[in-house]
């Protein structure tokens, strides 16, 4: 105006003077912080002079303010140190400033979600929050940075930049579960290797679909699963791979969706041609290479090759790396190609002709089960963490198939000979390389399964906090009703979230069934168990008895919280992981057929059709599983 009186618009305004001749602006202040390009704007007639540059002198200064239940004091303290870097880390990451001055963070004592990334507000789980240095694992302390980091992702993809329908979830989760996963290696056994499982079901889904087929809330909890963070997780990561992480990270940092609500399309405007066939398409493809001839064949990966998908699927690409960094697109059923002794490949699932089969990907019979059980003989010479997980994850799976059966007495007597070989290598206690403390954990777990005196021993001594969740399970897997009260009493007076959750999952390692009967009523009860910790508490119960019925608890469970709870799928799911009978299979049908499962729809009938493959599974396998583990070689 007249008087030269100019105002700074952004989510706060600065009022300031200009002279006729101002070049320069100059603002100080310690709680600057700008996440958009700052405007001009005049109060009269006169035009606002046009912003040539602008310089951001020093970083912006963060406050972390948490806020808590009644706990300790001290407990909140690791997640306010990490936060600021965290979000230093994203601003550079981005090439965006944080659009608050102060990011508040709350613990709820009884919260559904894990954690909910709310715009001013973050809430969490107590025990995605609090940490304690003297009860708390390496776990705990990782889980808390990892969701801390994911939370405080979402300030920029899913507030800054929003979804338009819940049809497109994955497009905000995948990159702020890629991106905040602080160990990129370890993607491959927490994401990868689980979304295999799922999306290799007919019944799986994909990544993004039709704004018409979500239109319920239960539709919305549906979607919020493994396929939408781990399946967007672990494609993310493989963008990143092929187009180098420098690309990918220019590809984040545009800035033209700013507040706004963009569509799939405007993230991958480039990169339609490929990704197109990973999110829009259901499931994966299995690449079979035969390297006498150089054929490369794919097709795609069921875990019931006679299932006939609700949405085929053509797949088209899939992305290797060769020699000097080549790529190579494959865009056919067939292909012929040169691959040299020295190429590099990514992490992926190949199958081989069978004198060269190393992958256990035996489940869907594409290879000979023995085959794959042959990868155990390596672990010998194995040292690092990830292949000792990977082997246990999949060994898992044959206890459940297996533990009812004759098997279960010649494969425990072989577990407990790999047990014996990673004690030996992992045989000290180790608060230093978090992959050899991991591998010492799984020791003790192996040991403790197979009851090995080492775990027994550690019933009478001070147990170290990353070692409490296994001795814990099995010291009441050994007991009967004097220590199964004496957890639950050491549980209900626990103060730290993460101690108080290892002696839930504990407590459900009691081997009487009326011990875990009455814990099994204690989880309808939210004065005993808390809500938020139902679904894992039923989940564990199940997972340690070999015939769990699912016609009464899930149904009460939803009665009680809700068809549309996001626990209800996750909880279908759990109890019905083991399920490998005909019996069973008849009680799963009958369940669909009687009741409304609202966000549960999905899993049940992905429960249904996991449970024909793991009874046709068994039925072809069992002869020669019990023959392997009598004679292993």
């Amino acid at each position: 105006d007249a008087t030269g009186l100019y105002i700074f618009r952004g989510l706060s305004s600065l009022v300031f003077r200009c002279v006729e001749k101002t070049n320069l602006i100059l603002i100080h202040s310690n709680k600057l912080n700008m996440t958009l390009q700052p405007a001009l704007t005049a109060l009269g007639s006169k035009p606002a002079p046009t912003i040539e540059s602008i310089v951001m002198h020093t970083k912006t200064q963060y406050m972390a303010i948490l806020y808590r239940s009644t706990i300790n004091a001290g407990q909140g303290q690791y997640a306010l140190n990490v936060t600021g870097p965290i979000l230093r880390f994203f601003e550079k990451y981005y090439n965006m400033f944080h659009s608050k001055y102060c990011t508040n963070q709350i613990a709820l004592p009884d919260f559904n979600a894990g954690a909910m990334e709310n715009w001013g507000l973050i809430t969490y789980r107590e025990t995605a929050l609090l940490y304690d240095e003297e009860i708390s694992s390496y776990g705990n302390k990782e889980r808390i940075v990892t969701v801390i980091a994911h939370e405080l992702a979402h300030q920029w993809f899913g507030n800054l930049v929003t979804i338009r329908w819940w049809n497109n979830l994955a497009y905000e989760i995948i990159t702020d579960s890629s991106i905040s996963i602080p160990q990129k290696d370890l993607i491959i056994l927490n994401d990868v290797h689980i979304v295999f499982a799922i999306d290799a079901l007919a019944s799986s889904h994909p990544l993004s679909s039709k704004e018409e087929e979500i239109q319920r809330p239960e539709q919305i909890s549906e979607v919020f699963d493994t396929i939408s963070y781990s399946k967007g997780a672990s494609v993310l990561r493989m963008l990143s791979d092929f187009l180098t992480e420098t690309v990918f990270t220019q590809g984040l940092q545009v800035k033209t969706p700013l507040y706004t609500i963009p569509l799939y399309t405007d993230l991958w405007e480039h990169l339609q041609r490929i990704m197109d066939r990973w999110v829009l398409q259901m499931g994966f493809p299995v690449v079979t290479i035969n390297t006498a001839t150089g054929q490369i064949t794919q097709e795609h990966f069921l875990l019931d090759p006679e299932t006939k998908p609700d949405r085929p699927s053509e797949f088209k690409y899939v992305n290797k790396y060769f020699e000097k960094k080549k790529k190579l697109f494959i865009t056919k059923h067939l292909l012929l190609i040169s691959i040299t002794a020295l190429a590099e490949w990514p992490n992926c699932s190949i199958s081989y002709n069978d004198s060269e089969w190393r992958l256990p990907l035996y489940r869907a019979g594409i290879i000979e089960t023995t085959l794959a059980l042959r990868t155990t003989l390596f672990l010998n010479s194995e040292t690092e963490y990830m292949p000792w997980e990977a082997a246990l994850d999949n060994l898992d799976y044959f206890y459940l198939m297996f533990d009812r059966t004759d098997v279960y007495g010649p494969m425990q007597a072989s577990l407990m000979c790999l047990q014996d070989i990673l004690t030996s290598k992992s045989c000290k206690y180790t608060d230093n390389k978090c992959s050899d403390l991991y591998n010492q954990v799984n020791a003790l777990r192996v040991a403790c399964s197979t009851g090995n005196e080492t775990c027994t021993t550690l019933f009478k001594t001070c147990i170290k906090a990353n070692l409490r969740s296994a001795v814990y399970c099995s010291a009441i897997a050994a007991g009967g009703e004097e220590e199964w009260n004496f957890a639950w009493e050491m549980f209900e007076k626990a103060t730290v979230a993460s101690e108080k959750d290892k002696l839930r999952a504990a407590l459900a390692c009691a081997t009487e069934p009326w011990l875990l009967n009455r814990y099994l009523k204690y989880t309808l009860d939210p004065e005993k168990i808390r809500k938020q910790d139902a679904t894992s508490t039923i989940i564990s119960i199940a997972s340690n008895v070999m015939q769990f019925s699912i016609t009464a608890y899930p149904l009460l469970f939803s009665i009680r919280y809700g068809g549309g709870s996001f626990s209800f799928s996750n909880l279908i799911n759990g109890v019905t992981n083991r399920f490998s009978t005909e019996f069973e299979l008849e009680q799963l049908i009958q369940f669909r057929d009687d009741y409304c499962f609202g966000s549960g729809t999905l899993a049940i009938q992905q429960s249904i059709e996991r449970t024909t493959a793991n009874i046709e599974w068994v039925e072809k396998n069992q002869k020669a599983v019990l023959e392997w583990f009598k004679n292993p070689s």
